[in-house]
């Protein structure tokens, strides 16, 4: 009996020898070259793979319904965000690989047509959350950005990918409005006196790509945002951008990584400066990695805010959001940061549980606007090229 509680030492000594060895090397179990995920030519296999789970869903009406019913249980935008990266998607898709091009057009169509019908008939507030109807909109008549700027973004992508006269139009009409509403209000809500600098960002991206489609010019209203952006809605501490916002100006929110990804994502194509500087901010603020296996926070250590359905779960102790850190893939595929980017990758096949069938993949703990954003971040690029500021 006296040598039991030695025995017990040792063993508890020998298990935490063998987890200081091994730990540090689980994540070589899961790493693969970056190319696997993204290739800087061509499309990856991770990328045909995500693609073709995700054009599976428009094919297959009653896997579709399924998936659907899950997403908008929880929050009715993803409905709708899950069209607009689907779709901004299979533009670099189709960009990327012409003997896709048909088969992402034919999809980009679907998409855009039935999302436009139920906006007609259902009003925007079907793909917002519910607080959209709980008091008035500052601005009158009554838009939501959100809605607005990603549908003009999907339209821009699929007129880019090739012309569809039928669109110019709509992208215009809807780009009037917002160019119109930028001049006069320098900001615009999502919900009621409350917006986001991830719309005004896919606003700005969506103008930028119209100008080169259609010879207009946008111009003042993307300086007049970007001067209004960098003067009141940078934080003080960080030095980046805020995520929500009132009407006058005044921030609802401190920087959350959820949002700041694809903010920077998006500035490439209004101001490549800003626009690599708050990527590199967002790099120092919020990214991490622990033992191999990279992540996100959803907050910097200077300001933290309400966990909810964008931030998605936050893991205590380590401060992972599943949210800031699926969007920075989209970051680090933007700016060029494999090392993050491949990190990512590493976290997302231990952590996300892939699944394959049929040729497809899609993660288990995602859903389908989670598997569309993978597959952005895994294909963007050729579209922002289409639109990149000219000297």
């Amino acid at each position: 009996m006296k040598a039991f509680p030695k025995r017990l030492v040792r063993a508890a000594v020998a298990l935490l020898i063998a987890a200081a060895v091994w730990l540090p090397c689980v994540h070589f179990f899961f790493q693969k070259p970056v190319a696997h995920f993204r290739a800087p030519n061509g499309v990856s296999p991770a990328a045909r793979e995500l693609a073709a789970w995700q054009l599976k869903l428009w094919t297959d009406p009653a896997l579709r319904e399924v998936e659907l019913r899950r997403m908008r249980s929880s929050n009715a935008e993803w409905d709708f965000m899950g069209r607009s990266f689907l779709v901004w998607s299979l533009a670099n898709l189709g960009l990327r690989d012409a003997s896709q091009k048909d088969a992402c057009l034919k999809t980009m169509d679907r998409i855009i047509e039935e999302t436009l019908r139920l906006e007609h008939d259902e009003g925007m507030a079907h793909f917002l959350m519910g607080y959209a109807k709980v008091r008035p909109y500052v601005v009158q008549p009554a838009r939501s950005l959100f809605v607005d700027g990603e549908i003009a973004l999907m339209l821009a992508a699929r007129r880019t990918l090739a012309e569809k006269k039928e669109f110019q139009p709509l992208l215009a009409e809807r780009l009037n409005w917002i160019a119109e509403g930028l001049n006069k209000h320098l900001v615009l809500e999502s919900y009621p006196d409350e917006c986001w600098t991830f719309d005004h960002a896919v606003a700005l991206a969506a103008m930028r790509l119209a100008d080169r489609l259609d010879g207009t010019d946008h111009s003042a209203a993307i300086r007049n945002w970007l001067a209004l952006a960098k003067v009141r809605l940078v934080d003080r501490r960080t030095g980046l951008l805020v995520s929500s916002f009132t009407t006058d100006g005044t921030p609802l929110d401190g920087p959350e990584g959820s949002s700041i990804w694809l903010v920077a994502h998006c500035l490439q194509v209004v101001d490549p400066e800003f626009a690599r500087e708050q990527y590199r901010r967002a790099r120092r603020e919020l990214a991490q990695s622990h033992l191999g296996f990279g992540s996100a926070r959803e907050w910097p250590a200077s300001w933290h805010g309400p966990a909810d359905v964008d931030s998605g779960p936050i893991i205590p102790g380590l401060d992972i959001s599943a949210g800031s850190s699926g969007m920075a893939l989209v970051g680090a595929a933007s700016f060029g940061d494999d090392d993050y980017l491949a990190s990512l990758v590493t976290t997302l096949d231990f952590a996300a549980f892939p699944k394959r069938q049929a040729g497809g993949l899609k993660y288990c703990a995602s859903n389908q606007v989670g598997d569309a954003v993978l597959l952005y971040a895994a294909v963007l690029g050729p579209l922002w090229a289409k639109a990149e500021v000219k000297p």
